[in-house]
């Protein structure tokens, strides 16, 4: 078996030449074949001619054209002086002229099918000799072109196949970036919201553990809940990237009912949360009601750390076929430049999440200045089932 592969690549380093060489063998000797089979007897140089037609054979698949004019020409020599001397089938111009209909160009071959009939037809001594060189060489023409049809098919569907893997390739390589991203955003959205209310709630704890202690243990009490709220939704996460079997149902999937939660742990750093909940109209797409639960944690979140409020309002409400989600404070809100607000945002990790979370479920979302320029506002409409516009929070 070794010595066979051995001896298949030392052929395969030849390329077509060597069978092409062999091909130009046999067909000399067909064509040797005929002169010694004639009646006459002829001289040398009929040998010579038949040995001729056959010798640019091998290069018949690097210049078709050429090589079938060198093959006819000793031919038709041969036709004129010694008719009877060429073979009935002639394999060199039968190869030639396959090559010519399988590989030339379009202009090229048609031509050289019309030199071929006319001079079939003009050439031959018989009209049954005429039927059957029109026969054999138009049948050879035709045999070209079925092959030469099935190779540009293969090439064709080569190049689908490659086309459609690398599109393959490109798709996974997209949902690779999209579930990195969206593992990103579930870690920057678990970690922010409990890291931040953790660090607040320290602040606060060694400043009133003498003058209120009770209000000490409950800023404690919020660092232990926020904790071990963060550790069960990091559990989850890295569940999935653990499990290589675990599907998308793994990850997390909060409820808007789980915001009552939040609300009371922001409460707890000192802001005052009024929260509003759809009520029992039915259940919600699990994408949608996650979607909004991380909107609203990260807006909390941004609250809690950069808005400098005291009260924050929340609104989840289900209008129609859209999930509205609201939630604005009466913080400092957003500087105003040249004498007007600055609408819609570039800001940071958190906020980029937002915009994608509700882009995700088929939605869209803004954050900007409240009413008047007082406070700052996250709004999102997140459709239930298609469709979805999003509101611009200055108007």
């Amino acid at each position: 078996m070794e010595r066979a592969v051995r001896l298949r690549g030392r052929l395969d380093g030849f390329g077509p030449y060597l069978p092409d060489s062999l091909l130009a063998v046999a067909a000399a000797g067909v064509a040797l074949w005929a002169v010694s089979q004639d009646t006459t007897v002829r001289p040398w140089w009929i040998h010579l001619l038949a040995v001729a037609t056959a010798l640019p054979l091998p290069w018949r698949r690097l210049r078709p054209l050429t090589v079938l004019v060198l093959a006819t020409a000793p031919s038709l020599v041969i036709s004129v002086v010694a008719h009877s001397a060429n073979p009935q089938v002639p394999l060199s111009g039968v190869v030639a002229l396959y090559t010519v209909a399988e590989r030339s160009s379009e202009r090229v071959r048609w031509s050289v099918l019309a030199v071929v009939v006319v001079g079939n037809v003009l050439g031959t001594h018989s009209p049954n000799g005429a039927l059957f060189s029109l026969v054999t060489s138009v049948g050879t023409f035709v045999f070209g072109s079925l092959v030469r049809a099935q190779r540009q098919l293969a090439r064709v569907q080569a190049e689908r196949a490659r086309e459609a893997g690398e599109r393959a390739a490109s798709d996974a390589a997209r949902a690779v970036a999209e579930e990195r991203a969206r593992i990103a955003r579930e870690m920057h959205d678990i970690l922010a919201h409990a890291v931040s209310l953790m660090v607040i709630q320290a602040e606060a704890g060694p400043v009133v553990v003498r003058s209120d202690p009770d209000r000490a243990v409950r800023a404690f009490d919020t660092i232990a809940d926020a904790g071990r709220d963060a550790m069960v939704q990091l559990r989850r996460v890295l569940g999935v990237l653990k499990d290589p079997e675990a599907g998308r149902q793994l990850a997390p999937q909060p409820r808007l009912a789980e915001l009552a939660a939040v609300a009371d742990r922001v409460r707890a750093a000192g802001l005052r949360v009024d929260l509003e909940l759809p009520g029992q109209e039915g259940p919600l797409p699990a994408d949608v009601e996650t979607a909004a639960y991380r909107i609203v944690q990260e807006a909390l979140t941004n609250t809690v750390k950069h808005a400098g409020a005291d009260r924050v309002a929340v609104r989840v409400r289900r209008t129609g076929d859209v999930l509205e989600v609201v939630v604005s404070d009466n913080g400092r809100g957003v500087p105003a430049a040249a004498g007007r607000a600055v609408v819609g945002w570039s800001g940071g990790r958190g906020l980029v999440g937002i915009r994608e979370r509700a882009a995700a479920c088929g939605g869209r979302a803004e954050a900007g200045p409240g009413p008047e320029g007082r406070g700052f506002l996250v709004r999102a409409r997140l459709p239930l089932g298609t469709g979805g516009v999003v509101e611009r929070v200055d108007e």
